[in-house]
């Protein structure tokens, strides 16, 4: 449609709101998909067509003017009462990346391996409830949240916004995000579906994958946040799947998403994943989203021809629309619309919710020579590199947020395919100046770390020093590598040979390599910590309040422990060994040692765990006493492992994040998820028969005790 047509049908959509309203004054006690059907039947098909389509706004010179320059907009029916689709990025609130909404900010939450590293799905809910009252209240209906790719590859762009290798923590996590989300009458996403696995060529990969390996794994991850989340939408990948593209394959989006899981709402493709009319209308996909980005419009024009032609029936349509239609009612976008303008958010309580995603998420992965919490006697502190005197890194890419407080620091790209939509961007949350609140008295310097020499003169001055290492990631384009860029190994190794208390800060998102691990005394994962990282991580390192993350992910000691040991060649089929084995399984199967385990993370209580059984047949589980021996609170999160009969490697199966006040004894007991225990086997979720081992443990490889029990087939399976 051009420009000038589009600013008419704007005109026209306007100049009809007044007219009857079907939608909302429906039979509201209907179900929603029999509330859906009833309007489908009064469409027009040309109206029908008007909601299988949408537009991307910052491609349009002309927009009406409720079409908000942002993600998505999909037009509204007015005389049915159908809403418009306003649709928002993303997983770490309601973006703005590269500012094309001028002055517009929001509340920026943590990288969402922050989130992840919490394993508290209570927060996570919190969460997503506060982005997607911040979507709301900016007048969006459609929040594009809810990242559930497992992290294959160490170096993906896009690792930052997703919860980790695990199955059900990604599953249990995301799901948790997504319900918040929705709580606030808007429709929130799970995303890419499926096996977007590495930004590298994602529009041309092809991810080969058999499919018991599929349904054990990423697969596995989708459905549980499907079942947990009852996101509105399901948006399809870039990436084909053996061999058929995400947005098009009819054993993705029809015999396993529909005809297994029965999945009521809606497939939205991703910006420009779309490559066809036909087959991907009868291979599952409702709705063109960003229709511009794709090489040619395939569900405006061209769906009508084929429908007219045969090609496609016009029950397909209908069953595009009423599930769009199904989700929007669902979800509340019909009986409670979003405000008409902008209202104002609640800034200071929703940043509140991004500190504490920080606080709990940050995981202190090593600490020696009593360096943490800082000391009363370090009189001196220097806090080197990483920009940490005006703020904290964000990642880039759709997911980026305007934060309140503003931008410190953005550097534009030269070059990478992220060039057009992403920069390096900094959150106004400066460490240094946050220390220096925390800690009254004591001298706390900065020094920008390029000049190495005299870095590490400056940390031989000081009682302690603390490097800020950063490495950026991106949606569109991957890690080279693993190792830490501009020259920071160096950096580090330097300031540690100057004075041996020195912490390393990583604000990274995923994995990185340390060779100067054995010569620092601290390591803190803060990961991208969002728009209050700099006060979450000065109360950690005053000790104000302890560590509670925990690794959502491996650390390896080297790329030669991974699968691949870089990107994937795009241009050839891309098979993955690991299959179902993902992560800390990969290193279970091979006898791997990592350099940090999944699960993984210190504190400064001391937690001991003893009287510890186990139970089978149909809920298997474990029971075990926790006991903070220390004189301040802290945090245990043991987790539950299992091994079947097969003797694959251990998957975990359950997990409890447990606060502890100084001295405090409890009795928990950690139930293992019904969905984790079949396997899929012959087309078919089961229980295989033989004994099973449970272990009780604070990380993948670290248990605490091991029991065998037999389990049951009682226990509900995913299918």
């Amino acid at each position: 449609m051009s420009i000038r047509l589009l600013a008419l049908a704007g005109t026209l959509w306007i100049g009809i709101a007044g007219q009857v309203t079907l939608a909302r004054t429906a039979d509201t006690a209907a179900d929603p998909a029999t509330r859906a059907a009833a309007i489908v039947r009064k469409m027009t098909r040309a109206e029908k067509l008007q909601y299988v389509h949408g537009y991307f706004p910052p491609y349009q010179k002309l927009r009406p003017p409720q079409m908000a320059n942002a993600a998505g907009h999909v037009p509204g029916v007015p005389r049915l009462g159908i809403p418009d689709l306003r649709e928002s990025d993303a997983s770490l609130g309601v973006a703005n990346n590269v500012e094309q909404r001028p002055g517009d900010t929001a509340t920026a939450l943590p990288g969402t391996l922050a989130l992840a590293a919490t394993f508290d799905p209570a927060l996570a809910r919190s969460a997503g409830a506060m982005i997607g009252s911040e979507a709301r209240a900016k007048t969006f209906n459609v929040l594009l949240a809810g990242g559930v790719n497992l992290t294959r590859d160490a170096w993906g762009g896009r690792n930052f916004e997703y919860f980790g290798e695990d199955p059900l923590l990604s599953g249990i996590m995301a799901g948790a995000a997504v319900a918040g989300v929705q709580s606030n009458h808007i429709i929130a996403t799970v995303k890419h579906f499926a096996f977007n696995a590495q930004e590298t060529g994602r529009d041309v990969l092809d991810a080969r994958l058999d499919t018991q390996a599929l349904q054990e794994s990423d697969l596995l991850a989708f459905r549980i946040a499907i079942e947990d989340g009852q996101p509105g939408s399901v948006m399809c990948a870039y990436n084909k799947v053996n061999g058929i593209y995400a947005c098009e394959n009819p054993w993705l989006l029809t015999d396993v998403l529909r005809n297994e899981w029965h999945y009521p709402g809606f497939v939205m493709s991703d910006w420009g994943a779309v490559h066809s009319t036909d087959q991907a209308a009868l291979g599952g996909l409702d709705q063109e989203s960003g229709q511009e980005l794709d090489d040619r419009i395939y569900f405006a024009d061209a769906l009508g021809a084929s429908i007219t032609a045969g090609r496609v029936p016009e029950r397909r349509l209908d069953d595009m629309v009423t599930r769009i239609l199904t989700a929007a009612i669902a979800n509340g976008l019909v009986d409670d619309p979003v405000p008409a303008t902008p209202q104002p958010i609640a800034a200071a309580a929703d940043a509140a919710v991004a500190q504490r995603v920080a606080e709990r998420g940050m995981v202190l992965l090593k600490n020696t020579r009593n360096v943490l919490p800082l000391a009363r006697k370090a009189r001196h502190v220097v806090l080197i590199g990483g920009h940490a005197d005006v703020g904290v890194l964000s990642g880039g890419g759709s997911s980026q947020v305007r934060s309140v407080g503003g931008i410190p620091l953005e550097i534009p790209l030269t070059e990478g395919t992220a060039m057009s939509f992403a920069r390096v961007t900094w959150h106004a949350s400066s460490p240094l100046r946050a220390l220096q609140a925390a800690m009254p008295g004591v001298t706390i310097d900065y020094v920008d770390g390029r000049d190495v020499p005299a870095a590490a003169a400056a940390a031989a001055k000081a009682d302690v020093a603390i490097v800020f290492a950063t490495q950026w990631r991106t949606e569109a384009q991957d890690l080279p590598g693993l190792a830490l860029p501009d020259n920071q190994d160096a950096l580090i190794g330097a300031v540690a040979k100057a004075n041996p208390a020195t912490v390393v800060v990583l604000e990274t998102g995923g994995a990185v390599l340390m060779p100067w691990l054995d010569r620092v005394a601290a390591v803190v994962a803060a990961w991208y910590p969002g728009q209050r990282g700099g006060e979450a991580l000065a109360r950690l390192l005053t000790g104000d309040i302890d560590f509670a993350g925990r690794l959502p992910l491996t650390f390896p000691r080297s790329a030669a422990q991974l699968p691949r040991t870089g990107p994937a060649d795009p241009a050839r089929p891309i098979a993955y060994p690991e299959r179902a084995d993902v992560g800390y399984r990969w290193f279970g199967l091979r006898h791997e040692t990592p350099l940090f385990p999944f699960g993984y993370g210190l504190g400064y209580g001391r937690v001991t765990c003893d009287d510890v059984r186990f139970a089978g047949g149909a809920h298997p589980q474990v029971s075990l006493t926790l006991r903070n021996t220390a004189a301040r609170a802290t945090t245990a999160v043991p987790q539950l492992y299992l091994v079947g009969p097969e003797q694959a490697p251990a998957r975990l199966v359950g997990w409890q994040s447990t606060d502890l006040a100084p001295g405090e004894t409890r009795r928990i007991t950690i139930a293992a998820d019904p969905r984790l225990l079949p396997r899929y086997r012959q087309g078919r979720w089961s229980i295989l028969p033989g004994a099973y081992r449970l272990t009780v443990g604070l990380a993948a490889d670290a248990p605490i005790a091991t029991g065998s029990v037999t389990i049951t087939d009682a226990a509900p399976s995913p299918s």
